[in-house]
């Protein structure tokens, strides 16, 4: 097996041009005629549906293209300013352990996030990444600012994380996002902080690796 490959995209991937190019990976993977890849990127407006969405969760159809999606999870909205980390990853050699994995997933964003004094954490009923705390000031109610859903075939993950820099959180508006009615989105400049996006590239994949050691 080559060296783990890192990819920067910094123009927009078409989402479901994305899904082929990572099915396409993943079974080079599983025949061992490539590496593990960590891909950055950003996709055009879409509304996705994961594996168990339901039609409910779009409020608006006639707004942006929805595409039925074959990673986990509900109904999510991606588009310019959110970030996507997208993982294939070969846990035959690791532990196999999703949850596991999933956490890593969730407590690399929440170090991430402690750089910039927001304070952030996962709950067991709500996939995701949510704000609870920014600049020392709690939030009445927790916001979600980083999105999960993830696929696995013969122990090669892919899809991934999803998360807010600087998107129209309108889009927001259109749908229950991940399944949710009662809870907001909120994005890293809605908190008052501009981030580039190369920073955030640089600083998520240091300590994504960093704790993927410990699986």
């Amino acid at each position: 097996m080559k060296q783990f490959e890192i990819k920067i995209s910094n123009s927009e991937v078409n989402y479901e041009e994305a899904v082929k190019y990572m099915e396409s990976r993943v079974d080079k993977i599983i025949n061992n005629n490539s590496n593990e890849l960590l891909w950055f990127l950003n996709h055009n407006h879409v509304f996705t549906q994961g594996t168990s969405a339901s039609k409910e969760e779009i409020l608006k159809s006639d707004l942006i293209d929805v595409i039925k999606s074959n990673r986990g999870g509900k109904t999510t909205y991606h588009g310019p300013g959110q970030r996507i980390v997208y993982f294939m990853l070969n846990l035959n050699n690791k532990n196999k352990d999703i949850r596991k994995f999933i956490t890593i997933i969730e407590n690399s964003l929440i170090s991430f996030l402690a750089n910039y004094n927001i304070e952030a954490q996962a709950f067991k009923d709500r996939v995701g990444i949510w704000v609870t705390k920014n600049n020392n000031i709690s939030f009445d109610k927790e916001k979600k600012i980083g999105a999960i859903g993830l696929r696995i075939k013969k122990w090669i993950t892919y899809h991934g994380l999803s998360f807010n820099i600087n998107p129209d959180l309108r889009y927001y508006n259109y749908i229950h996002s991940c399944g949710l009615k009662d809870y907001k989105n909120t994005s890293m400049e809605e908190l008052g902080i501009e981030l580039e996006q190369s920073e955030f590239d640089n600083k998520f994949k240091k300590i994504f690796l960093e704790k993927l050691k410990t699986i």
